[in-house]
């Protein structure tokens, strides 16, 4: 088995034997993967089987799709993407975007911030903002979008993902003030 595995050891190499429909290789590339990606699609969706299922969702896009990935950029950026756009096309689906802000509010004191929150703890107030906010934070601060290319990707105005981030700022904000003030006593 280690043989094998190390014929698979340069995600190319990996991506070239699953373009061949490998089987072998497309079960490493689920095993190597699936984890990071379950994380991606969690973040969208919140509820992990139903992130589980859109995962396995992306695998099978990307089982079916390879021959498309070009070998110019990351292999695990290309994955990435497919699974953010598999998760974005269910919160579609369920049409569980926010879609009718178009103005914003007061952007956050990012100075009143503390630094000592944990990643972990982090995740899990994002996991909590309403779907619409916790769309657009992800796709903006995690994964670099533009608003531009956030509304076009949800099918909503840039003002819209501007509004919804700056929402989601705020109640980030007052989500971590409470923790730290809980922690503080």
């Amino acid at each position: 088995m280690a043989k094998i595995l190390s014929l698979f050891s340069n995600e190319y190499d990996l991506a070239k034997a699953v373009q061949r429909q490998d089987p072998k290789a497309q079960t490493r590339l689920y095993e190597k993967f699936s984890s990071k990606m379950l994380a991606v699609c969690t973040r969208y969706v919140g509820d992990k089987m139903e992130a589980e299922d859109i995962m396995i969702d992306g695998f099978m896009r990307v089982f079916d799709k390879i021959d498309q990935f070009t070998f110019q950029g990351s292999f695990e950026g290309w994955l990435r993407r497919i699974m953010i756009n598999e998760a974005l096309m269910y919160v579609r689906s369920k049409k569980m975007i926010i879609v009718d802000l178009e103005y914003a509010v007061e952007e956050p004191n990012e100075s009143s911030f503390s630094t000592d929150l944990e990643a972990a703890d982090l995740m899990k107030i994002i996991e909590e903002l309403p779907v619409g906010y916790r769309t657009v934070f992800n796709l903006y601060a995690i994964e670099g979008y533009n608003h531009q290319e956030i509304g076009e990707m949800l099918g909503i105005s840039e003002g819209t993902s501007k509004s919804q981030l700056s929402r989601a700022r705020v109640m980030l904000q007052s989500k971590v003030m409470k923790l730290e003030q809980k922690a503080l006593g």
